[in-house]
């Protein structure tokens, strides 16, 4: 490994390039070794790609998919323009508290650079002031698109400062998403494949309490390496 003291000696053009290789290097190692999971349904799989931003999450959620934790689950929770939700209820989670059970949660891993766009896999939670996470809730966004008047409101009524950047501006605008819950809830992942899938989710007929009709249970898979390589790229920046 070369040390920071003998990069520093190089003249400027070999300095420069092998910063630049330097780096190539660690983001390519970092999308070769990114963890994707994939939620499998009777309408179709989701694929998602975790996020080393948030470590506490990520492991958490890789640690139950291989345990088997979610495949007695299903998506308990539908709001078209708004999120799918699967894993363990509210209303469970209410029961288990009220029976003085100490529930597992984890502290929120809020970066700016992950936030509430079509297609983000976040952490549900109770309304607890320190915004932590359960560990075995979680949802997706379905969204939709918002202009910069909505933004700004947006921005406004949350204060302290808070500021959605250009490019998080723009996909909220092109591609949607859920910008109200940003910087509350934990974003973990983001979808990388099954878009129309995420689409016949939201939109299944539901009860009063937001629970579809027709049950869409879940089993919930981490990819092998060979798996991951034959994914379609990406359509956005995560």
């Amino acid at each position: 490994m070369i040390s920071k003291h003998t990069l520093s000696r190089l003249k400027p053009n070999l300095r420069s390039y092998i910063t630049s290789f330097l780096l190539f290097t660690i983001f390519s190692v970092s999308a070769v070794s990114a963890q994707h999971v994939k939620i499998a349904t009777h309408l179709g799989d989701l694929v998602f790609k975790l996020s080393d931003q948030t470590p506490k999450h990520t492991a958490n959620f890789i640690k139950l998919a291989k345990k088997g934790y979610f495949n007695t689950y299903d998506f308990n929770r539908v709001i078209k323009g708004f999120v799918i939700q699967g894993g363990e209820t509210d209303s469970a989670y209410a029961a288990m508290e009220k029976s003085g059970q100490v529930l597992e949660r984890m502290m929120p891993e809020f970066t700016p650079q992950l936030f509430h766009q079509k297609g983000a896999l976040a952490a549900g939670r109770d309304d607890n002031k320190k915004k932590s996470s359960f560990s075995g809730q979680f949802y997706v966004v379905d969204g939709k698109k918002y202009t910069d008047t909505q933004l700004d409101a947006i921005e406004k009524r949350k204060g302290n400062g808070f500021r959605f950047s250009d490019e998080t501006r723009r996909i909220y605008k092109e591609i949607g998403g859920t910008p109200s819950l940003d910087q509350d809830y934990t974003v973990f992942g983001q979808l990388v494949s099954g878009w129309e899938v995420l689409e016949s989710i939201a939109g299944q007929m539901k009860d009063k309490t937001d629970k579809p009709l027709q049950k869409v249970a879940i089993q919930v898979s981490v990819l092998s390496k060979k798996q991951v390589a034959k994914l379609p790229k990406a359509r956005n920046n995560f």
